[in-house]
């Protein structure tokens, strides 16, 4: 009787699942209801009661925040400007900042050179490399000339071996190339997997709020682009950046995705070549081309990265098609927007050639313009290559083009101009309410589409031609 009085006690413990759309219920969850083929409505009901927790004894007395000593979270600087700037100072004690990218971007570059810089006599900095052997690290270490007396290297892919060089280098900065290739001997599965990565950051986080020490994590991302293992590893490091860049190309930009210590919309913009890695403090060279004489097809914008206004700039290419469905081939711009410019112009801006035309538009040096800003400097190229006349030397563009032809305000126009105006640039068509104009330079506000192609000469040329021509008739007729 007792143990059948048991067993009816455990089956009302044990909790069960119940759908919510049909009320169908079972024993194990699903993620698919198979009587309503509803995803994820299945719910767990009837489960025990969850025990609370006892007050236990505090680690520290709750202080008011005004007594809280802040200094011990001043940031110090890592020797690389472009990177402070985007970790906001620096790096402070015991934050974790993780950096992710694709292969061969320029991770373990960026990294090792940053170890070598902030090492000195009163801060070690320890280089664990999990993914090649101390002799190949420090071959790159001799080609970028990362080499300093205070800093270690290692090679380990075992978590308990990583911790006791902690122990004994008793480092300032630790580097962990990368957090995949790290393994606890306490944890099955193998390194890379998401209990592993959890445990391994997991044991590292801890370590470096203990003794004060930085550390900086590099993670594998996976095909789509995202940071490789589960998302529990970007909540609990302070800092998570994305290293960006086309290999093909030299730029390379680190964006700050999220920032317990600074700002999350900077960018740091980098050279990658032969030597190493450097900041670029200027990097607006490395797009654009420069010419004597303009050239149709090309237009330039100003975009905003992050903080910070770059000069960009776009071109476009128009043929005659050979095929009964034409071109469109886009590099460095989205291809959705570039097939809305093409709709705009032809339905707006009244040119009906570019729909029977193959159609080619890039951006120069391998950045990618993404913000709706660029709409207008994009429409000007496509205008100007269709019309096969360039437009004004020293001449850029900004603004949002909607569906209906109108052009918007967009954010930041006056750093826009300022940037522009620093180098050089003397006009710019912007839309209405710009804000302080800088000194030197002529702006023109344009309400719509056809506002903005009054600049394009060959326009003009055609209206004075056409009056010119009706003139004369007039004269002959009078005659």
């Amino acid at each position: 009787m007792a143990a059948r009085s048991s067993s009816r006690s455990s089956a009302k413990d044990r909790p069960s699942y119940r759908c919510t759309e049909c009320g169908w219920t079972t024993a194990k969850w699903l993620g698919r209801c198979p009587e309503c083929q509803a995803w994820g409505t299945i719910e767990e009901y009837g489960a025990p009661a969850v025990r609370t927790t006892a007050p236990g004894r505090v680690t520290s007395a709750a202080l008011p925040i005004g007594q809280v000593d802040g200094r011990q979270a001043t940031a110090r600087s890592t020797g690389v400007d472009e990177l402070d700037r985007v970790l906001g100072g620096g790096l402070v004690p015991g934050a974790v900042v993780l950096l992710a990218g694709e292969p061969g971007v320029g991770k373990s570059t960026l990294l090792l050179d940053v170890a070598a810089k902030a090492a000195s006599d009163e801060h070690r900095t320890l280089y664990i490399t999990g993914e090649e052997s101390a002799s190949q690290v420090r071959l790159r270490a001799d080609r970028i000339g990362a080499l300093s007396d205070h800093l270690y290297l290692a090679a380990e892919t075992d978590l308990s071996a990583v911790l006791g060089h902690l122990d004994s280098v008793k480092p300032s900065l630790l580097v962990l190339d990368s957090v995949q290739t790290v393994a606890s001997p306490e944890i099955d599965g193998a390194p890379g997997g998401m209990a592993q990565v959890r445990e391994v950051a997991g044991a590292l986080i801890r370590a470096s709020k203990e003794r004060g020490m930085s550390t900086l994590l590099v993670g594998h991302v996976t095909k789509d682009g995202a940071i490789a293992g589960p998302r529990l590893l970007e909540h609990l490091v302070d800092v998570v950046l994305h290293f960006e860049g086309d290999r093909h190309a030299r730029l390379r930009l680190v964006r700050g995705v999220k920032n317990r210590y600074g700002a999350t919309d900077e960018v740091g913009c980098f050279e990658l070549h032969d030597e190493g890695i450097t900041g670029l403090a200027d990097p607006s060279g490395l797009f654009l081309t420069r010419r004597d004489e303009p050239v149709p097809g090309t237009c330039l914008t100003v975009t905003l990265e992050g903080r910070r206004p770059l000069v960009a700039e776009v071109q476009a290419l128009t043929v005659d098609s050979q095929i009964p469905s034409p071109r469109r081939t886009t590099s460095g711009l989205e291809t959705s927007r570039v097939s809305m410019m093409l709709a705009v112009l032809e339905q707006r801006g009244r040119i009906s050639a570019l729909g029977k035309r193959d159609i080619y538009s890039a951006t120069v040096g391998g950045v990618k313009l993404s913000e709706p800003a660029a709409d207008l400097a994009v429409t000007l190229a496509l205008a100007s290559a269709a019309s096969d006349t360039p437009l004004p030397k020293n001449l850029v563009a900004i603004g949002e083009v909607g569906l209906a032809g109108e052009v918007r305000r967009v954010t930041g126009v006056q750093r826009r101009l300022a940037e522009a105006a620093r180098l050089g640039f003397t006009h710019a068509l912007v839309p209405g309410d710009p804000g302080r104009i800088p000194d030197g330079m002529r702006v023109l506000e344009v309400a719509d589409i056809g506002d903005a192609l009054r600049v394009l000469p060959r326009r003009r040329e055609r209206g004075d031609k056409a009056r010119g021509d009706k003139a004369r008739a007039g004269a002959e007729d009078q005659g």
